[in-house]
């Protein structure tokens, strides 16, 4: 097998003339998304640049603070996109998310690298961060479908909610179905993504590690490792998130503190 392929910067710059194809469709369809694409595209180059020098400097200098801490941040920032997304108050609800993502993150992240891939050291970078990168980038997702069918689901079913309020009910009772439905719209994406795995689609990690040069049966491995990661993190980090947030915005008689901003 051959070893990973460079791409130089020149042919990257000349395949990037490609974007053209969905200027023109924006054009075409006066979607008015052009500022949005090339901002995106802008600030997803720029990011990652920065981000690639960053792991550089992180790999090398193998701290265990300094790693916990790019966690930290990393978490932080998607809860905060999780919340914004989701067109929630930040101030009442990066917390419940936040504590979310780190119940569903840290267990996880810990097993896969204590007991199983075993770098040395157990908190080495060059595995940490970019595992917990795909364990959270693959949960925000689902937190976001999550609390938008919780709340959702109180303007649906506010009848049905107020009535067992008024019947005597607590409101964790009271809302629990909101709870069930949640969990199920947001677990269904990835059950169906594991579903159709190897038949329609080759994983991103399985991909990237057959182009550097490794063995697809070792791919396979590792793949299978991280998508039931994945898995796990998810239901951890969106039960935990979908409870500590009933809790965080019901009031001891029922009512709804925040719902979802129309703008």
């Amino acid at each position: 097998m051959q070893d990973a392929l460079d791409i130089s910067f020149v042919h990257l710059i000349l395949f990037s003339l490609l974007l053209v194809i969905p200027l023109g469709i924006n054009a075409f369809f006066r979607l008015s998304l052009a500022k949005d694409m090339l901002l995106g595209v802008g600030r997803m180059a720029i990011q990652l640049m920065l981000i690639g020098l960053y792991l550089e400097y992180l790999f090398a200098l193998e701290s265990l603070l300094v790693n916990i801490a790019w966690l930290v941040i990393m978490m932080l920032i998607g809860a905060s996109s999780v919340v914004s997304k989701a067109r929630l108050p930040k101030t009442l609800l990066l917390l419940p998310v936040f504590s979310g993502l780190f119940i569903g993150l840290c267990p996880v992240l810990l097993l896969l690298c204590v007991g199983v891939v075993q770098p040395d050291p157990y908190y080495s970078a060059q595995y940490v961060i970019p595992l917990a990168g795909m364990l959270l980038g693959n949960s925000l997702s689902g937190n976001i479908v999550a609390l938008q069918n919780f709340f959702g689901s109180f303007e649906a079913g506010k009848e049905e909610y107020a009535g067992k309020i008024s019947l005597g009910a607590s409101p964790t009772y009271a809302s629990r179905p909101f709870i069930e439905i949640a969990l199920q719209k947001s677990l269904a994406p990835i059950l169906a993504t594991m579903a159709t795995m190897g038949l329609v689609s080759l994983p991103g990690m399985m991909t990237g590690q057959i182009l550097s040069g490794t063995s697809p049966l070792i791919a396979i491995k590792y793949q299978l490792l991280i998508m039931m990661a994945i898995f796990v993190m998810m239901n951890l980090s969106i039960t935990s998130c979908l409870l500590l947030t009933q809790r965080r915005v019901l009031s001891p008689e029922g009512r709804l503190l925040c719902q979802i901003s129309q703008k």
